[in-house]
């Protein structure tokens, strides 16, 4: 009796952890299925004709792709120079917040500062981050106007740096805070300076932090909207958010060109997390997320 109970126990953990797993395995299908259908239903439309894009019962399968809202973009449009102007625009912000942030966040970790000076002075460089871009609109184009850098990628790029350098501090300090200062002791023993045990030691340990922050950087400079709608006015400077924001008329929409844009403009940073990925996962994993 008791060799049937505890057979028939085993059974059924046995038929409940499988329940289990086949319940995880929906749950992960069902969640994948949601965030996958709105990126292939936008690369759909960008292979369709504008009937098929309104058309209705949906063409879910594009049987005779049609390449003509690329073209479209980047022959009859500028698409083109806003990509361009993006990618100018944010690998400089990105360079300068990445170097910038690694400094200070190696000053805020390292450094012994009187009182609780340090304290501080990390939530006042996290109190930036806080405010509303919206709130800065108006001085930042009053001082960009006063130096005649409106409508420049110069204007951009300062404002974004400025905008994301906070972001860039905290990911870094936390990053290095979970680095031996060993390391850098037994460095300057053997005869390094503290700028050389830094560069020599600190900067290659740190690379997966450098890679978290940098792409996480790019995105936000990427999408960003609102200061480039402001500080800049023409084709010269806008940079591929304006690009797809005029895709919408008074009268109607573009769904096919601003499907086809929006696919392009998802390429670049697709690429740069895969080239980094390997970094950029144990960035986020080992102190770039700690305060």
């Amino acid at each position: 009796m008791s060799r049937d109970f505890e057979h028939g126990r085993r059974a059924g953990a046995i038929a409940r952890a499988r329940a289990t797993r086949w319940l995880v395995y929906g749950a992960i299908g069902v969640a994948i299925v949601y965030t996958a259908f709105p990126v292939v239903w936008l690369v759909s439309n960008s292979f369709k004709t504008g009937l098929e894009v309104y058309v209705m019962p949906p063409v879910w399968i594009v049987t005779d792709p049609s390449f003509s809202n690329y073209v479209t973009g980047f022959v009859d449009r500028p698409y083109g120079w806003y990509m361009l102007n993006s990618a100018i625009v944010g690998a400089l912000t990105t360079f300068l917040s990445v170097s910038i942030g690694t400094m200070a966040g190696y000053a805020l970790a390292r450094f012994r500062y009187p009182g609780t000076l340090k304290f501080h002075f990390s939530y006042w460089i996290l109190a930036t981050r806080m405010v509303p871009p919206i709130v800065t609109i108006i001085p930042l184009f009053i001082f960009f106007n006063y130096f005649g850098l409106v409508d420049t990628r110069t204007s951009l790029v300062i404002a974004y740096t400025a905008f994301h350098l906070p972001f860039a501090v905290w990911m870094m300090k936390g990053y290095f805070q979970e680095i031996p200062r060993a390391l850098e002791e037994s460095a300057m023993i053997d005869g390094d300076t503290g700028f050389g045990a830094f560069w020599r030691i600190v900067v290659p340990l740190a690379r997966p932090g450098l890679a978290a922050t940098a792409i996480f950087t790019m995105i936000l400079s990427w999408n960003e909207l609102l200061y480039a709608v402001i500080l800049t006015d023409t084709a010269a400077a806008n940079t591929f958010p304006i690009g797809l924001a005029t895709g919408a008329g008074q009268s109607s929409v573009r769904w096919g060109g601003i499907s086809a844009m929006t696919t392009v403009a998802c390429l670049p940073l697709i690429v740069l997390a895969f080239v980094l990925q390997r970094h950029l996962v144990r960035g986020l994993s080992f102190g770039a997320v700690r305060a």
